[in-house]
């Protein structure tokens, strides 16, 4: 896994010095919490700016690559509870005004100090942007710390300095060096993201936008590595459990197919009952089922009696028998799991799989264990959508398929027989469907942008020319007994593609 490249102390106060006059003196008029580490301040009333002029400040103290920016895309708000720490700063920073914005120690610490709150006293929210062990404090007069995001561990370092009504304490030891490099040398090597169609970058913020453009999607997909990984040990060590499962089973039917040998052996026994004795670890015996009058050596437990070694050979014929009627089907059960985990392992591999829905379904068949406990019993959400839903260029709904088996339903339930239904050619993918409302043809511009998407949602992602199969729905056919998301066309045709960059960004901007 790549680690985003991490700012240090000069870029901060780069950053710092480029933001302050931008925001001092602004108003908050929202503390929007992104839990676990990251968090908006909402400005208004900025220098020389629009009076409906709004700033958006992101704080983050992501482990993985702490960071301070003007966010100049939209933020969905997230749903769930958002802790003590961003309900605090909520409370006493909401209706305020940003007094000062300064660099702590020519350290990587940022205080946005602010005055005219709600309670009439001074706060400070101090962000620690120090690499693994990043926080957001809350200060009050006098630097006694208010509230803290992140709760140290008991004992460590951190702990010992950051007390709850005690005054904040700078961290031990010299504020890291920088690597001379300034801000925009640092990320000129970084990777370029694919823009956001909502995001604008603001011209006097200019370090404040590499640093959204360039860290923010880093940060997301280091977390998203960390995911796949995560899941993927989940998935291996069931993997590893069904090899060893099959492999058992594997020599329980080899025994199986011994039995007639084990019955014969307990009769050998009985027939030679007189010539054993406690305490004999093996007999070797004439072997009348032999036809060529060979011997056989039997293994005896030396600790029964001779009656008692006999009746052990037959109790394990008998085993073996009750057990041929099992085994079959258990070597059937562990060959299916362990095909299971082999398919899961591909689908995880793929680049847009959706892990929250995968892990859910993987759950739900048993293929994993739960996490956790599911959440005590609230209002019902809203139900599960088997597609991504997009806007075409006229406004028409284009969908995209989550998964193999949303492709199925997508394709062969939602789908109507005039909308048009798109696939690549030359790759698996998602499913595309383009809902014409009615109408009798698709409008060209909308079917290529359900043609860019097809590409997009498949393993064809980024390439500058694609085919694509254009069908109408009625000519979807799903076979009896295919896999998830395999269909047939009994008509359509196919659509020679050159991707369009912007065309893209437009359809993933207004989702």
């Amino acid at each position: 896994m790549n680690a985003p490249p991490t700012l240090g102390a000069q870029h901060v106060r780069e950053l710092v010095d480029e933001l302050a006059p931008l925001i001092v003196g602004a108003s908050v008029v929202e503390v929007l919490a992104l839990p676990p580490r990251d968090l908006l301040l909402y400005l208004r009333d900025l220098p020389g700016a629009d009076a409906k002029a709004v700033a958006r400040v992101r704080v983050s103290a992501d482990a993985d690559c702490p960071r301070l920016h003007l966010q100049t895309a939209r933020q969905a708000h997230p749903d769930g509870p958002v802790g003590p720490f961003f309900r605090r700063l909520s409370a006493d920073l909401v209706g305020s005004r940003l007094r000062k914005l300064t660099q702590v120690a020519r350290d990587r610490i940022v205080a946005f100090e602010f005055d005219a709150t709600p309670c009439g006293e001074r706060r400070v929210l101090l962000a620690e942007l120090t690499g693994r062990h990043a926080n957001l404090l809350l200060l009050g007069p006098n630097e006694r710390l208010l509230e803290v995001l992140a709760t140290p561990a008991a004992g460590s370092k951190a702990a010992q300095r950051l007390v709850v009504g005690e005054p904040w304490k700078e961290p031990a030891g010299k504020p890291r060096e920088d690597s001379g490099a300034a801000l925009r040398e640092l990320l000129a090597g970084a990777s370029e993201p694919e823009l956001d169609g909502a995001a604008r970058p603001d011209p006097r913020a200019p370090l404040s936008w590499l640093v959204q453009q360039r860290l923010g999607p880093a940060v997301e997909r280091a977390a998203r590595e960390r995911e796949v990984r995560d899941l993927r040990e989940r998935v291996e060590r069931k993997l590893e459990r069904a090899r060893a499962l099959l492999h058992g089973l594997t020599q329980r039917a080899a025994a199986v197919e011994n039995a007639e040998r084990v019955l014969q052996d307990g009769e050998l026994l009985k027939a030679h009952l007189g010539q054993l004795k406690r305490g004999q670890a093996r007999v070797t015996l004439v072997d009348l089922y032999d036809e060529a009058g060979g011997e056989r050596t039997l293994e005896l437990d030396p600790r029964r009696s001779p009656h008692e070694n006999v009746e052990q050979y037959f109790e394990r014929y008998k085993k073996l028998v009750r057990s041929a009627e099992s085994v079959a089907r258990e070597i059937e059960l562990a060959q299916r799991k362990l095909a299971d985990c082999e398919a899961a392992l591909a689908e995880l591999a793929a680049p847009l799989a959706d892990l929250a829905e995968l892990e859910r379904a993987w759950v739900e068949r048993g293929l994993l264990d739960a996490t956790q406990a599911p959440p005590s019993r609230k209002a019902a959400p809203e139900p599960r959508k088997p597609y991504h839903l997009f806007q075409g260029l006229r406004g028409a709904e284009i969908l995209v398929g989550r998964t193999a088996k949303d492709n199925d339903e997508l394709s062969t339930r939602i789908c109507r027989g005039n909308d048009m239904w798109l696939h690549t050619a030359d790759a698996p993918g998602s499913h595309v469907v383009l809902r014409l409302a009615g109408k009798p043809e698709a409008d060209a511009e909308e079917l290529l942008d359900a043609a860019h998407l097809a590409v997009h949602f498949s393993p064809l992602r980024g390439a500058t020319r694609a085919n694509v199969h254009v069908a109408r729905g009625k000519d979807v056919h799903k076979p009896r007994g295919a896999k998830p998301g395999l269909v047939t066309l009994s008509g359509g045709k196919t659509l020679a593609l050159r991707l369009q960059p912007e065309r893209l960004q437009r359809l993933l901007g207004g989702r």
